[in-house]
């Protein structure tokens, strides 16, 4: 065949119409547009959603629909939609002769196909429109299936008002997903985007109840209903408004509406757990809102999969308080105590202390920083682990400054703890104490990460902890450190007072409380082998509620939830863990030095020989009467191995402790106290910046000195600088009044011993 030009233009106009009918279709039909942000349970039931960025209820489109729905929709919409090529012939000729009958449009004649396309392009309806979609319906076929297309179709179509989509308008008008419609409501919602404005199903109800039963009719000829099926779908009522969607899991619905705005999320959310904490936080809440506690979230995170399976934001929602819409489960608040287990844990990995050293609980003032326990007490020395058990301050904040501030903002980093945005100065040792802020969601999931590693090993470790690759100092990965404080905080004491040992029902739960400053945030996190469970309570515009307290309140819900949560492992498991066995003095916790008397043998973490020998054991000559010491041999003396703390610290400690037996004193006439310095300065400690506010009668503040003296019959003589200011007996706290600057404070006692401190007088 010869290519004439005549031939060639039209070969060239040919190519040109069929690549222009290969590309006419867009790669994505429905570009642009908005959907809703849909959050499911881990079993796929709704949780909650939000409207599309155009007001729109539109859910993310679904692959497939409901077989009920699809085949009330073909034979209203299309009887032919499975044989035709996106045009039917016979549809259109029929409408034609309609609408020439009838003196105006009564039928469109469009396809499912031609209405996808109409849909996706959003034009007027004109004849000339009408061919294009005809076009595009014929391409449209050719990409998808006939599956697809009708899922484009329900996912896209108008269902009244601002619904649209088959899944949207099956829960808005029968509160339940489209795979449980019946064959009522899905002819219902088949003939509905017929006439969307229309047929809303708050108007025209006699004609929206007419349309569904002719479809229901036409189904029963058909066969595909029985007689039964059809007399039953049509006595069912029509909707009588919009429902509300359902309202679990608000805070997490609201962050990923933020987050992840237009898309349906499968999240990890157990849907039965989520509703019973729910409404127990509910019951809670209301409880506590007569003590002037109005806020309260909680935390459930599975250890073993270590997935958030509930998430209460907030509780009572239904009010209108302020600040109920606040998700202070994801916020940064004051932590208060709630990081002292990770302090103990790290302190013993890295053989800073054993699990029971004692740790110095006496008055301290670092820089003006003058930490409190929370009864105002002192113990002189407390193991580390009671002082975990029992939350004290002092021993942590003296714990913390060996440790370093700046070392243990790495660990919590490297932990998952993403609000420490400070610098470890501006924190300093009131980081262990809330100076620091957390949010309940990461903190619980830091605890659950460290009993997930604790069960299983090395194959955790990228898992629970991402950024540990990115800084330097090491995670909590000593299984003995955990294990040992997982011991401790099993035994703080419970919100009821009861003996969990005691209890055969009861579980083994390590927790931890925290109460910030002032009385503001309330915590409490407690594990098991698994499930972590995290409450804060408070209020979410920082006021201070009286009698607020993490193991009062936060303490209490917490206790409660873990009573609804399905107990799967009996008991805390035993675990391979890697470490040797140490001889330990049985009174100071710490390394056997050679004078310590009683011995206990402990499997501690290998680093545990980087530790101190004991210092308080003394290897001393007591006389034949045992009632002095001697400074050398004597007929009947003898020595004896005592349990000897410094001053400071056993000024304090024998207040609690009786069978505390001191340093006996020299026989009368001595003039020397041998071998140890018999007094110490409680307060202030060397080096101290004092501040001394002026009095509101004008008159200069003053500072009052505190010494411990391990004679309880000396006399002790104070001196400011080189001026006598006075002496004291018994109880050794002197006043003074030092003008700002630099001084020393020198106090004698009547066997010539002398101790001084050194300080520093802020200016007022």
């Amino acid at each position: 065949m010869k290519w004439t030009p005549r031939r060639r233009t039209a070969a060239i106009i040919a190519g040109a119409l069929c690549l222009g009918y290969l590309f006419c279709l867009p790669r994505d039909l429905f570009r642009g547009t908005s959907y809703s942000t849909v959050v499911n349970s881990a079993e796929g039931e709704l949780l909650g959603a939000r409207t599309a960025a155009d007001g729109q209820w539109r859910f993310p489109p679904a692959d497939t629909i409901p077989e009920k729905y699809k085949t009330c929709l073909i034979q209203f919409e299309d009887s032919h939609f499975r044989w035709h090529p996106g045009v039917d012939p016979i549809a259109m000729i029929r409408a034609g002769w309609q609408n020439i009958s009838s003196g105006r449009v009564v039928s469109g004649g469009s396809t499912i196909s031609m209405q996808v396309i109409r849909m996706s392009r959003g034009k007027d309806r004109t004849i000339w429109q009408k061919m294009v979609e005809m076009v595009l319906a014929t391409r449209l076929e050719l990409r998808y299936s006939k599956s697809s297309i009708l899922a484009l179709y329900a996912s896209h179509a108008p269902f009244g008002g601002n619904v649209v989509g088959i899944r949207a308008a099956s829960w808005r008008y029968f509160g339940h997903p489209c795979e449980e419609l019946s064959w009522s409501e899905a002819a219902t919602l088949a003939v509905l985007p017929n006439s969307p404005s229309l047929m809303h199903p708050g108007k025209n109800r006699d004609l929206l109840m007419e349309k569904r039963n002719r479809l229901l009719g036409r189904l029963l000829e058909k066969g595909v209903l029985d007689t039964l099926t059809y007399e039953l779908s049509c006595e069912e009522p029509l909707p009588d408004k919009p429902l509300p969607l359902p309202g679990l899991a608000y805070h997490l619905v609201e962050r990923a509406q933020y987050d992840m705005p237009g898309r349906e999320i499968n999240s990890t959310i157990s849907y039965g757990l989520q509703r019973s904490l729910e409404s127990m936080t509910d019951r809670w809440q209301r409880e506590l809102s007569t003590q002037g506690v109005n806020d309260l979230c909680a935390v459930v995170i599975d250890v073993h999969s270590g997935k958030t399976v509930a998430y209460v934001g907030n509780a009572c929602l239904e009010t209108s308080r302020y600040g109920s819409k606040v998700d202070i489960a994801g916020s940064p608040r004051s932590t208060g105590s709630i990081l002292k287990p990770l302090l103990y844990a790290a302190a013993i990995q890295e053989g800073e202390i054993l699990p029971h050293t004692i740790l110095p609980d006496v008055p301290v003032n670092i820089n003006g920083f003058s930490p409190q326990n929370f009864d105002m007490q002192f113990s002189g020395a407390v193991p580390a682990d009671e002082a975990l058990a029992r939350s004290l301050n002092v021993p942590f904040v003296q714990l913390l400054r060996n440790h370093g501030v700046p070392r243990f903002m790495q660990e919590l980093q490297r932990l998952g703890m993403s609000t420490l945005d400070r610098s470890a100065d501006n924190y300093g040792l009131s980081l262990i104490l809330g100076g620091a802020e957390g949010k309940l969601d990461e903190l619980t999931g830091i605890y659950a990460c460290l009993v997930r590693y604790y069960l299983y090993g090395e194959d955790e470790v990228d898992a629970c902890w991402p950024v540990a690759a990115t800084l330097p100092s090491n995670p909590l990965e000593d299984k003995l450190a955990l294990e040992y404080t997982f011991d401790a905080m099993k035994e703080l004491t419970r919100p009821d007072g009861a003996d969990w040992k005691m209890l055969s029902s009861a579980q083994a739960v390590a927790w931890k409380t925290g109460t910030s400053f002032g009385y503001r945030d309330a915590w409490s996190i407690g594990v098991t082998p698994d499930y972590a469970v995290g409450v804060w309570a408070g209020n979410a515009d920082g006021s201070p509620a009286a009698g607020l307290t993490g193991a009062r309140t936060a303490g209490h819900v917490m206790f409660d939830i873990f009573s609804m949560l399905p107990r799967e492992s009996n008991g805390w498991p035993q675990v391979n863990c890697d470490g040797i066995e140490v001889e330990i003095c049985h009174h100071s916790g710490m390394l056997a030095g050679q004078f310590c008397d009683r011995i206990d043998t402990l499997y501690l973490p290998r680093t545990a020989v980087r530790t101190s020998a004991c210092p308080y054991h003394q290897a001393v000559r007591i006389s034949a009467d045992g009632r002095y010491r001697t400074e050398g041999p004597a007929p009947g003396s003898h020595m004896e191995n005592l349990f000897l703390l410094p001053p400071s610290m056993e000024w304090f400690y024998r207040q609690n402790h009786p069978e505390y037996v001191p340093l006996p004193p020299l026989p009368p006439g001595s003039t020397s106290s041998g071998m140890v310095n018999p007094m110490q300065f409680i307060y202030p400690e060397a080096g101290s910046v004092l501040y001394l506010p002026v009095q509101l009668d004008g008159t200069p503040g003053e500072a009052v000195f505190h010494l411990a003296h391990s004679e309880s019959d000396a006399t002790v003589f104070w001196y400011l600088d080189t001026s006598y200011m006075g002496s004291t007996k018994d109880v050794h706290q002197f006043a003074m009044h030092p003008d700002p600057g630099f001084h020393n404070v020198t106090a004698t006692d009547n066997s010539g011993n002398s101790v001084s401190v050194f300080f520093c007088v802020s200016e007022p």
